[in-house]
């Protein structure tokens, strides 16, 4: 499985941005993480195969909705009311032998991170 994440960049505090996500092959739960300078990556928001289930983090519970188009096997996430400690380079996850959304350990497959910087 690859995933091939976009739509990282410049936002100021308040803004918003939405990240996408391509999977070529066949996926499960699949999930954002992020890791910001200096510190140890984060599990940010997870979504379950059908769509129907999901998982965020407190830190970004409210401001950040995860969803996901399986005809076109993308997931999103979608990022409001950016805050400058947002910034980091996010990273989306994939499971390919289990669905279960909440678990950071079970993500299997990484994409290359797409870098999101807020300033205030």
């Amino acid at each position: 499985v690859q995933l091939q994440a976009s739509g990282g960049g410049l936002a100021q505090a308040g803004d918003s941005l939405r990240l996408s996500c391509a999977a070529s092959g066949r996926t499960f739960s699949m999930g954002w993480f992020r890791q910001a300078p200096g510190k140890e990556r984060e599990f940010v928001a997870g979504i379950s195969w059908r769509g129907t289930r999901t998982y965020y983090a407190d830190i970004v519970k409210g401001r950040f909705t995860i969803s996901r188009d399986n005809a076109k096997n993308t997931v999103y996430l979608q990022m409001n009311s950016l805050k400058p400690e947002d910034t980091a380079v996010y990273y989306c996850a994939a499971q390919t032998t289990s669905d279960q959304w909440g678990w950071a350990e079970k993500y299997e497959y990484w994409g290359r991170g797409t870098l999101v910087t807020v300033s205030s």
